[in-house]
Parts: structure tokens; sequence; C-alpha cells
């Protein structure tokens, strides 16, 4: 075994007792200054009595992952290490960032009631915002692609050689990649726990996948990724003592995206996240078959977990058996990526 995986796996070690020692300080924080989530009349009934519960517990994530990863590019700055392949780490690092603070603007206006209870800033405004930092990113490995050694093209199972893809082709597909797996997650962040084990199973899957391709510092900032996921697990398990509100599910979902371009495995992002995907999916059918039909629903509610909590099954089992279907699809995944 290569020196560099067990390091990566220390630091999510690290990474989830820094997340877990720093959780309940902050949720007091979250509580006095009145962070509280407004639950949607709209969702199941049963979900009311969450009403209240500290959100933009996304914030657990995202602040241990930035300090830890910027602090080893650091490390490597002064040692005199820095390479384009350790710099690189920071692109996805500011897609985690950049989507959370857009992700914090949305549910700061959630709480203030701003709008609609429970709602944020205007789906199309949010959208378009998603859109412009993703066009960012994907125009940064497009075009500035030394540390990246595998954006501009894609690995296809069973096929032996890397399919390079014309950037003109290659930014759209990108684009669609970052925006949809944001907003996927935050479609699956719905149930206590769910959005946080069933990234952390992607992350982890995509970091499998980085070792297998020598990406070292892929591997170290998506086991990062795990180990603060699993940190605020701590706190989000049944019966939530906080949400990961907007600021974590879109950040963690852009984030998911980028790692799997850089891993050129993005063909396998609906299989490793086979959840989230079924969310959105679920979303967009809902929606177009009441449309269809006037009024009629293809499910009982969507997203799709709710309408398996309205067929009878409690919360905890829907984000268990969810979880058992993400952890083999993740598995799945990386089978898939071995294959040439």
């Amino acid at each position: 075994m290569t020196p560099e995986l067990p390091f990566s796996l220390t630091l999510g070690a690290i990474t989830f007792l820094l997340t877990a020692i720093w959780g309940s300080p902050f949720i007091e924080v979250l509580r006095r200054l009145h962070v509280g989530k407004q639950i949607r009349e709209s969702g199941p009934q049963t979900h009311l009595v969450k009403t209240g519960t500290p959100t933009m517990g996304g914030i657990l994530i995202l602040v241990p992952v930035v300090l830890i990863t910027l602090g080893l590019n650091l490390a490597r700055l002064v040692e005199g290490q820095i390479q384009l392949t350790g710099s690189s780490i920071l692109l996805p690092l500011f897609v985690l960032l950049s989507f959370g603070i857009l992700g914090g603007i949305d549910d700061i206006e959630g709480v203030r009631g701003l709008r609609e209870r429970g709602e944020g800033i205007r789906a199309r405004t949010k959208f378009a915002a998603q859109f412009v930092l993703a066009l960012m990113v994907a125009l940064v490995m497009a075009f500035l692609g030394g540390g990246f050694q595998n954006a501009n093209g894609v690995y296809v199972p069973f096929f032996p050689t890397f399919v390079e893809i014309p950037p003109l082709l290659w930014i759209p597909i990108a684009v669609v990649a970052i925006v949809g797996a944001s907003n996927a997650v935050n479609f699956t962040d719905g149930l206590d726990g769910l959005s946080g084990i069933i990234t952390a199973s992607a992350f982890a899957a995509y970091g499998v996948i980085a070792h297998l391709q020598g990406q070292t510092f892929l591997v170290q900032f998506s086991f990062i990724m795990v180990g603060a996921c699993f940190g605020f697990l701590w706190y989000n398990a049944h019966p939530a003592q906080m949400f990961m509100g907007d600021v974590g599910s879109l950040a963690l979902g852009a984030a998911l995206g980028t790692v799997a371009l850089m891993t050129g495995q993005w063909l396998l992002l609906p299989v490793i996240a086979i959840i989230p995907v079924a969310e959105v999916v679920s979303v967009i059918l809902q929606i177009g078959y009441v449309r269809l039909t006037h009024g009629q629903r293809l499910f009982r509610m969507a997203p799709i977990h709710h309408h398996f909590e309205l067929l009878g099954w409690s919360e905890t089992q829907v984000v268990q058996r969810f979880w058992l279907v993400g952890i083999l699809a993740s598995m799945l995944g990386v089978a898939l990526a071995l294959l040439r």
C-alpha cells in the first residue's frame, strides 16, 4: 500500500474529530442567532415538528475542509513542494466555498421569511448563479488544465484509452455535471442524515478512483470531505440536532461533480450518486406528469424520499435503505472504473 492512501484516510479521521468537536458549540451559536429551519407546509405533516431546528449546518462541513485543505497546501508551499496537481485541489475548494456562499444566502433569506414559508431566493436566480459559477470552473479546467490530468475528456468502461473531448463540447458537459450534481444533492437533503451519508459514500468512491489514478491530492480532498460529512452526521442523525441547509447541500453536490470531472470518470456519476439522481429525476417526472395530466401525480410526493414516507416507511427506514443502495452503487461505480 502506498503511503499516500493511509495519510489520506488519516486526514479523513482528523477532519471527523475536528468537525465533531466544534459541532455542539456551533449548534448553540445557531440557536442563539435564531437560525431555525422553516418547514414548508406543502411537505409531509410529520416534518412540521422539526420547525425551528437550527439550519445552515453545512458550515460545520465547510470550515474544517477549507482549513485543512489550505493548511496542506500552505505546508507544501513553505517546503517548496507545491505542484500543479496539489494546487489543483484549490479548484474544488473554490467550488465548495462559492456554492456554499450561494446556499448560505438562500438559507438566510429562508430563515428571515422574505418569501414563502421555508423558501429562500428565487429558483431562477439561484440556477443562474449556479450556471455562472459552474461555467467559470469549466473554463478553468478546459483552458488552464495543467494540473487537471483527466479534464477535457472521459474514461468509458470497457474502453482501453482515455477519450479526449473538444473544449466546446466538454465545457457544457462540465457545467451540466456541476449544476446537476449540486441540485441533485440539494433535493436529497430532506431527511435526517440522508444527504450527508449519501455524499460521504460518493466522495469515498471517487477517493478510491483518484487513488487508482495516482491523483494523490484529490484523494486527500475526497477523504477530507468524507470525514467532514461523518462529523456533521454525528449531529444530523435522527432526530437531527441541526440541518445541513443549502449552504451544505449545494456546496457538496457541486464539489462532487467537480471531483468527478477531475477524475475523468463523470460518466459514472449517475451510478455512484444514484440516490441524488433518483431524487432529481423524481421531481422532474412529477412536474412533467402533473402538467400533462392537469393535476394528477405520478408519486405521492416528490422528491422520492417523501413518496416512500407516505407509503408508510419511517424516516430512518428510508435513510437506511437509501444508504444501502448508495453504498452498493458506489461499489459498482468503482468496479466499472477498473474495467478497461
